[in-house]
C-alpha cells in the first residue's frame, strides 16, 4: 500500500465521493477507486458501496478515518520535510509512491545501524534493500543515511524522517491489528444467512434460536453469527463466501452446494381479522395488497397471483409489491387493512393476529437448507434440520445432496 493510495482513501472516506476526490487531485476516477479497494483489501473489511451510482459509507469507515488521520498528519509533515510548493501539497500528497513496506524497512535499517544486518533480518539481499533506501531519499530530496565503516548512521534529515515514519507505521500497525483480529473472528464463526422470519414466533426464528442455543450447549469452538436476506441475496453471499449456510425459500440457483429440502408447505392468503371475505378474489378486490419482491421465492409466487387477480381495482395504487420485512407485512395486514401470502407454516404462528384464507388452487413452497463444503456448515445444515423436524409436524423430505 502506498502512501499517495491511503492520502487518496482517506479523502474518499471523508468526501464521500469518487468523483470530487478525483477532480480534486486530477487523478483518473479509476485511480481513486483502486485506492479505495487496495485499502479495504489490506484493512479485510468493507468501507463502501454503491447504491443507484452513488458512493456509499459504511459504518466501519467512520473508524477507518479516525485511523487513518496520524498518517495525514505524517504526510504533512513529510511534505514540509521534502521542501515542497505549499500549494502543490495535495497533488504531491496523493501520488506519493512510497510503500508502507519501505518505510518498515527503512525503520528497521535505522534501528538496526546497519544495512547489512537489517537485510539479514527482513531476509533481502542488501543490494535490494540499498536500492530502496536511495528511493527513498531520491524522493524526499535528502540523504536520510550517512554509510559508515560500522554501517549506516541517521542523518539530521533521517532523525526527523524516522520520527514521521514512526507514526506512520504505528498508525499502520494499529489498523492492521485490528484487522487481523477480525480475520480471526470470521476464521473461527460460522456465518448463517436465513429468509426473514415473519417474528420471533416464526418457525425460521424458532429454529435458529434452537440451533445457537444447542451449538454453544456442545461447547462448539466455531461461534455462529446470524442474518437476515432475501432469497437471491442469499444465494449471491453463499457464492461469494460471505456465509456459510443458507435458509431459503427457493432451491433455485443452489447448484454446485450441498442442500436439503426442509419442509414443504403450501401458498394461504392473509387478511384482517375483521374482513368477511371468503374468497382470495373477493379479499383483493375489497383490500391492498402487500407482498415481498420477486426476490424472494414467497415474492415470486405470491406477487404472481396477486398480479392476476388486480386487474383494475382501486386499491390498485395503494398495492406494495416489494415489502421485504415480513414483519411490516403482517403488520400491514393485522393493523392496516391489507392483504398478502404467506406459507401455510408461516401463517399458522400468527393466526391470532390474521385471518388465514385458502386459496382455489394448491400452490407449493418448500424450504431448503444449503452450505459450503466446511465441516462446521455440514453440522450445522444437520442441527438446524433437526430444530425444524422437532417444531414442525410434518416430517422431512430426504436429503438430495448436489455436489
Amino acid at each position: 500500500m502506498h502512501l499517495g493510495a491511503l492520502f487518496v482513501a482517506s479523502h474518499v472516506l471523508a468526501s464521500g465521493s469518487v468523483r470530487e476526490t478525483a477532480r480534486r487531485f486530477s487523478l483518473a476516477a479509476s485511480t481513486v477507486s483502486a485506492a479505495v479497494s487496495s485499502l479495504e483489501s489490506e484493512l479485510a473489511i468493507k468501507l463502501t458501496e454503491r447504491s443507484s451510482g452513488e458512493l456509499v459509507k459504511l459504518i466501519a469507515s467512520g473508524k477507518v478515518l479516525d485511523g487513518l488521520q496520524p498518517i495525514m498528519l505524517a504526510i504533512a509533515q513529510l511534505h514540509e520535510l521534502a521542501g515542497e510548493p505549499a500549494v502543490a501539497f495535495e497533488r504531491w500528497a496523493s501520488r506519493i509512491p512510497i510503500k508502507i513496506v519501505t518505510i518498515e524497512r527503512f525503520l528497521e535499517v535505522a534501528d538496526q545501524g546497519s544495512i547489512n544486518r537489517a537485510a539479514r533480518r527482513l531476509r533481502l539481499g542488501q543490494p535490494q534493500l540499498s536500492l530502496q533506501i536511495a528511493n527513498l531519499e531520491k524522493f524526499i530530496g535528502h540523504q536520510l543515511l550517512e554509510r559508515q565503516a560500522q554501517g549506516s548512521a541517521l542523518t539530521r534529515k533521517g532523525r526527523s524522517a524516522y520520527s514521521i515514519f514512526s507514526a506512520v507505521s504505528q498508525a499502520w500497525n494499529d489498523l492492521k491489528s485490528a484487522a487481523d483480529e477480525r480475520y480471526r473472528r470470521v476464521a473461527r464463526s460460522l456465518r448463517i444467512g436465513s429468509i426473514i422470519p415473519t417474528g420471533a414466533e416464526s418457525w425460521v426464528a424458532r429454529c435458529l434460536s434452537a440451533l445457537v442455543a444447542d451449538w454453544n450447549a456442545a461447547r462448539s469452538k466455531n461461534a455462529i453469527s446470524l442474518i437476515s436476506m432475501t432469497a437471491d441475496d442469499l444465494r449471491e453471499a453463499l457464492r461469494s463466501g460471505r456465509i456459510d449456510v443458507a435458509i431459503l425459500d427457493s432451491v433455485f440457483g443452489l447448484e454446485g452446494f450441498e442442500h436439503r429440502e426442509l419442509l414443504r408447505t403450501d401458498l394461504v392468503a392473509i387478511a384482517p381479522l375483521g374482513s368477511t371475505a371468503s374468497t382470495v378474489a373477493d379479499l383483493v378486490a375489497g383490500h391492498p395488497i402487500c407482498t415481498p419482491s420477486e426476490r424472494t421465492g414467497l415474492g415470486d409466487a405470491a406477487t404472481a397471483l396477486s398480479r392476476e387477480r388486480a386487474a383494475s381495482r382501486r386499491f390498485r395504487n395503494q398495492d406494495i409489491m416489494a415489502a421485504d420485512s415480513l414483519p411490516v407485512i403482517v403488520d400491514l395486514v393485522a393493523n392496516h387493512g391489507y392483504v398478502s401470502f404467506l406459507g401455510r407454516v408461516s401463517a399458522l404462528p400468527i393466526a391470532d393476529r390474521v385471518r388465514i384464507v385458502e386459496l382455489a388452487e394448491h400452490i407449493p413452497i418448500s424450504y431448503h437448507v444449503a452450505c459450503n463444503h466446511r465441516k462446521a456448515s455440514a453440522d450445522a445444515c444437520a442441527m438446524i434440520a433437526a430444530a425444524v423436524h422437532k417444531i414442525i409436524s410434518e416430517p422431512l423430505a430426504k436429503t438430495a445432496a448436489v455436489a
